[in-house]
């Protein structure tokens, strides 16, 4: 079968492709390439710039010229690379010879070809390609994605900020709170997640073939080349040069950030719980969609299948972040190969989570609010405003005010707002007292 969206194995990439299709600029196999293409060719410039004495005389008006070969990089560029890894049976030598091909179609570049790729090891280039991947993916549209989604459960925690509603806890009728204020307990979550995920930083492996600047060493001993990668990773490139390595990164950092994103994760699969529970109690109705079918026999039904969606990709996802974030900062003395395999799939689980925070979306701005349903079980539930009644007691030095109300609320007979209007007025309390307790209704029992 030739690929397609009807026969791709996974469905990132088949069923939900307009969903996760952004993310190809950062973690398909042409992606992968354009990226060791881009780290090779600012590090060939910056070795130019230093400069080393073979590299002197260099034109720097070709630089443009170079940059363009991964700026203008495009599908057929990596076909060709595909091409020579079919001889080089290695990826990334594959990189450096097509990289050298392109030289001598510019012109001007014979005699400082060798310096492509010069003292490196794969990893140098795989461990500053896959972290910069990740961050821009993340910058790019990971982040905003996140952002509009907090900013969608903001809008909605502003315009319900004073509906009551009655709380739930262990399932059972709590305290009154407010919609608004609910909604607004996700926003601050996501927000203080959000901001620790920013300020982890997003490290790579760049120091030879076992962290030791041995081959740049050896042949250039007069160069400080630990301070010459620190710049080259900072500036260039814009991330944070790991110090003590061996042949690979130590993942730490990256796997503090697929921790983050789990956080993230996590936090909106509870909330597509809560929403999923608001609709089936009725608290908000769904939009309904011309031709749309909720079930293949119930002609009635209006299914919260994005919510479901979302909640079933994020543990895709959560599963394969914490796989990433145990794995990878673990490798046999100075390097295995197992990260490498491991490696091409940390944009899988962005992919999912850009599928859930689609679906969450679509499901919360489907969202109906139901407001005579809320006031209803809270004119239903008298029961909660005993808190209030027994705490205002308490301030009143009343015998024994909470076992009081605990004989009159825990029983199985509905317990109404005329019932407790009654039993204020039996209490050995001053008018004033009353009359306070009086105002306290399930509605405006909601606190601050």
């Amino acid at each position: 079968m030739d690929l397609s969206l009807l026969t791709a194995i996974s469905p990132i990439d088949g069923r939900y492709r307009s969903k996760t299709e952004p993310l190809a600029e950062y973690f398909s196999e042409y992606a992968l390439i354009r990226y060791r293409v881009r780290v090779e060719i600012e590090y060939f410039i910056t070795l130019c710039e230093l400069p080393l004495p073979q590299l002197q005389d260099i034109n720097h008006q070709l630089f443009d010229q170079l940059r363009d070969i991964y700026r203008q990089f495009s599908p057929a560029d990596a076909q060709r690379v595909k091409e020579i890894e079919k001889v080089t049976n290695h990826d990334v030598k594959a990189v450096e010879y097509f990289i050298k091909e392109r030289l001598d179609a510019i012109g001007g570049f014979e005699r400082y070809k060798e310096f492509i790729h010069f003292g490196l090891t794969s990893q140098d280039i795989n461990n500053t390609s896959v972290p910069l991947s990740v961050k821009e993916a993340l910058e790019d549209v990971y982040y905003p994605l996140v952002s509009e989604l907090i900013e969608q459960l903001h809008d909605y925690a502003e315009q319900w900020k004073n509906i009551p509603m009655l709380a739930k806890t262990h399932g059972q009728p709590a305290s009154p709170t407010r919609l608004g204020k609910e909604i607004m307990v996700y926003v601050y979550r996501l927000e203080e997640q959000l901001r620790s995920l920013k300020e982890i930083p997003v490290t790579a492996k760049f120091g030879g073939a076992t962290g030791n600047y041995n081959a740049h060493h050896v042949a250039y001993p007069q160069y400080d080349w630990r301070e010459f990668g620190n710049s080259f990773v900072s500036e260039k490139l814009g991330l944070e040069r790991e110090q003590y390595t061996t042949q690979i990164s130590n993942y730490d950092w990256l796997g503090a950030i697929f921790d983050a994103m789990r956080r993230i994760n996590t936090i909106v699969i509870d909330l597509d719980r809560d929403f999923w529970m608001y609709i089936s109690m009725d608290y908000f109705k769904q939009k309904i969609k011309a031709g749309e079918v909720g079930s293949s026999a119930m002609p009635h039904k209006v299914n919260p299948i994005d919510y479901e969606n979302s909640e079933g990709n994020l543990g895709i996802a959560n599963a394969i972040l914490q796989f990433l974030a145990a794995k990878l900062p673990v490798s046999r003395l100075q390097r295995d190969l197992t990260d490498s395999t491991v490696l091409r799939n940390v944009g899988v689980p962005m992919g999912h989570a850009l599928i859930a925070f689609q679906s969450t979306l679509k499901g919360l701005r489907k969202l109906i609010l139901n407001e005579e349903k809320l006031q209803e079980d809270l004119d239903n539930t008298w029961a909660v405003v005993a808190e209030a009644i027994q705490t205002i007691l308490r301030r009143e030095a009343y015998p024994n005010p909470y076992e009081t109300l605990k004989a009159l609320t825990r029983t199985n007979e509905k317990l109404t707002g005329e019932k407790i209007r009654h039993f204020i007025e039996t209490l050995e309390v001053s008018e004033d007292v009353k009359e306070e307790l009086r105002a306290i209704t399930p509605s405006s029992y909601t606190g601050i």
